[in-house]
């Protein structure tokens, strides 16, 4: 099975949030898929979408801004995007400028990152002697992370769904952005029901044909109990963004808690969810092979290539993607 793949317009790509244009978070746009059959709506819309007893899973963690400058030996300035942090104290970060190699000794403000050697893709293990851990050092010196396809940097907020409480995150969580308080209240009042895992996000900026790396994750004992009670009175769980679904996926093969590797090939069966609110990927990332476990790759060739007709936006800023049946072990 191939990995999904199309040519992404420049001008498909979000560059601002929509509260730039006066708009609300919700006020994006929404894509149902089921099987085959695509319909258009607005986010706002998702709450009679969904159906009483059903269950969004959301990914309470919060963004970090894991973005720092730093110097090296020669003093020249080197862009640092800090990814996760490992048992052993080790960050594991990316050099977004400047040539890495062991021994490198990054100043950063407080102290220093000395590369020790190569993790796996762009990233290296790094240790970080800054008299404080990684939460409170981003917190205190980073700012979020951003690409090249936005005009501009951000605040933090802006890069915050609606219940984080988490902090962890190299990057937004973003499928549930669009999650407003408005949103989240109307869900609730039709009956339709929230509970979180966490899962903290690396950096996104793995190359093509790139797999995710390692993400530490934790779902609650109530979280399972509920999902448990939800498909056995015939509802649908319905996991907010990739993330959920690689967090919830690892729990059924193994702990509920800890470090995953874990990586969603087109041929996976997915136990986890009936169902998939997701934004919209670039063409042949890592995500692509998810969703296509998620809803066949007919299904999915389908979505994109209407997404594409009817010009939705990508990216973390951009429209939005339900998909409903499909492949899912659990429907």
């Amino acid at each position: 099975m191939t990995v999904v793949d199309f040519e992404l317009p420049t001008g498909l790509e979000a560059r601002e949030p929509v509260e730039a244009r006066g708009l609300t978070r919700d006020g994006v746009r929404l894509m149902v898929s089921r099987g085959s059959e695509v319909s258009h709506h607005r986010f706002t819309e998702l709450p009679r979408l969904l159906s009483p007893g059903d269950l969004l899973v959301v990914n309470n963690s919060a963004t970090l801004p894991s973005a720092i400058d730093a110097s090296a030996f020669d003093a020249s300035g080197v862009r640092v995007h800090v990814s996760t942090e490992q048992s052993d104290g080790t960050w594991l970060v990316e050099l977004r400028t400047g040539t890495p190699e062991a021994g490198l000794e990054l100043k950063v403000p407080g102290g220093s990152l000395t590369l020790v050697r190569p993790f796996t893709g762009r990233l290296w293990v790094a240790r970080a002697d800054v008299g404080e851990g990684r939460v409170a050092f981003l917190t205190r010196h980073g700012w979020p992370i951003r690409y090249s396809y936005t005009d501009q940097d951000w605040p933090l907020h802006v890069y915050q769904n609606a219940y984080a409480t988490e902090p962890g995150s190299a990057e937004m969580p973003s499928a549930g952005r669009p999650l407003t308080g408005r949103v989240l209240a109307e869900l609730a009042g039709r009956g339709v029901l929230v509970a979180p895992v966490t899962l903290h996000t690396g950096v996104a900026s793995a190359e093509v044909d790139e797999p995710p790396y390692p993400e530490w994750y934790h779902v609650p004992a109530s979280t399972a109990r509920l999902i448990e009670h939800v498909r056995a009175s015939g509802h649908r769980v319905i996991a907010v963004g990739t993330t959920v679904v690689r967090a919830l996926e690892s729990a059924v093969a193994g702990p509920p808690c800890g470090w995953t590797s874990l990586v969603i090939e087109p041929d996976h069966v997915v136990r986890s969810v009936d169902g998939l609110l997701t934004g919209l990927h670039e063409p042949r990332a890592s995500h692509l092979k998810m969703l296509t476990a998620v809803a066949g790759e007919q299904a999915l060739r389908a979505a994109y290539a209407e997404a594409l007709r009817e010009r939705y936006q990508w990216h973390e800023f951009g429209d939005v993607h339900l998909i409903l049946g499909g492949h899912m072990g659990g429907i």
